[in-house]
């Protein structure tokens, strides 16, 4: 069974991914295209959580058959599908890695986590809990966490913070990822890294709620009740999530148990748009384009990031001082006519046309990488 919502759903994701990271000038980016500078949430903030979110939907698919609901009982998983799970997690941390590291690799400096990693972690222990608990166990797990997770960051104290503090340098994650990998490999040698290994187990949860989503669409009829359905899933999940954040904020860096909830609330949302448009009405030509995007969600954001990478690194000579070739393309070829605000929000949309034309390529000669 494949959705084209599902695909349509990721391509709406990974596409907003690219949006949101390519702006031609990190100093002209409209407000709505921001992460917040701390506690709330823009739309920007929902991009990550909703690709995650999506993988767990994926899950519901791939791994149905060796659920132990679905399983016969005395059937064993066999070792190719853990080396299966453990392959798929080493790439997706090593292409972030070497997202990171680009252009010296220098590993003594280097940035531990990132986006790739915490897709890494995040599908990696969901899926060992999916193959191993029942449901009714897994809900329970995402309880643990998420309650646990609160507790903890709430009130254990951090040497020289005190107890309950959620600052970027001050919180107990924070100081976990510290004291893990040392202030060198985290985002740009800070006291904090968005995407930290305690705040991981959080992330874990957004999987979860989108592997549950799954697997209850598979069963249910292409009608608008299922579409009705998920809105008041996400409806329910987006007002819990805004009243535990009267009391553990909504904060995307740190990935409280407020902002799974209300992250999972809106990609049910989206998803259910997704679903009533393309699978009840069958109104499908508009999402051709996103679905393109969606099909190689992973070869798009690691090549993307490379020649990002590669625009920013490569200095050209240029009076009265030299610039990188991004700065050069951004100023000579957007702001010229359409100022510095959009010019900026130019580049980026330039980019992903670019990308789409390269992913359209690969659609049509049924390119699909998958890992």
């Amino acid at each position: 069974m494949r959705l084209t919502s599902l695909d349509v759903f990721r391509g709406i994701a990974i596409t907003s991914m690219i949006l949101v990271n390519n702006p031609g000038s990190w100093n002209h980016v409209y407000p709505i295209l921001k992460h917040a500078d701390w506690h709330g949430y823009t739309p920007t903030d929902l991009i990550f959580p909703s690709f995650l979110f999506i993988v767990g939907v994926a899950i519901a698919f791939s791994l149905a058959k060796y659920t132990p609901e679905n399983r016969e009982s005395e059937k064993t998983i066999s070792p190719q599908l853990y080396l299966r799970i453990l392959r798929r997690c080493l790439i997706l941390f090593l292409l972030g890695l070497l997202l990171n590291g680009y252009p010296n690799y220098d590993f003594s400096n280097i940035r531990i986590m990132g986006v790739l990693q915490r897709i890494s972690l995040a599908y990696g222990l969901s899926a060992i809990a999916i193959l191993h608990l029942s449901r009714k166990q897994i809900a329970g797990l995402c309880v643990i966490i998420l309650v646990g997770y609160a507790i903890a960051m709430q009130l254990i104290p951090v040497p020289g913070y005190g107890v309950g503090n959620l600052t970027p340098e001050g919180n107990l994650a924070a100081y976990i990822d510290r004291l893990i990998l040392s202030e060198n490999h985290l985002l740009g040698k800070g006291k904090y890294d968005p995407e930290g290994i305690f705040s991981t187990f959080p992330a874990v949860v957004t999987v979860l709620i989108g592997y549950f989503t799954g697997d209850w669409l598979k069963k249910q009829p292409a009608n608008s009740h299922t579409s009705f359905n998920l809105v008041v899933m996400g409806l329910c999940n987006i007002i819990i999530g805004h009243f535990w954040g009267l009391i553990f904020p909504i904060n995307k860096a740190l990935w409280t148990s407020s902002y799974v909830l209300v992250t999972a609330g809106w990609a049910l949302l989206l998803l259910a748009g997704c679903y009533e448009i393309i699978e009840v009405r069958q109104k499908r030509k508009w999402a051709f384009t996103l679905e393109v995007m969606g099909l190689n969600p992973i070869f798009l954001f690691v090549a993307s990031g490379f020649v990002a990478r590669i625009l920013i690194y490569t200095k050209i000579d240029q009076y009265p001082e030299p610039m990188t070739l991004k700065t050069w393309i951004y100023q000579n070829i957007f702001v010229s006519w359409a100022g510095e605000m959009n010019g900026s929000l130019a580049f980026a949309i330039a980019n992903i046309l670019i990308w789409w034309v390269v992913l359209y390529g690969m659609y049509q000669k049924r390119w699909f990488i998958k890992i």
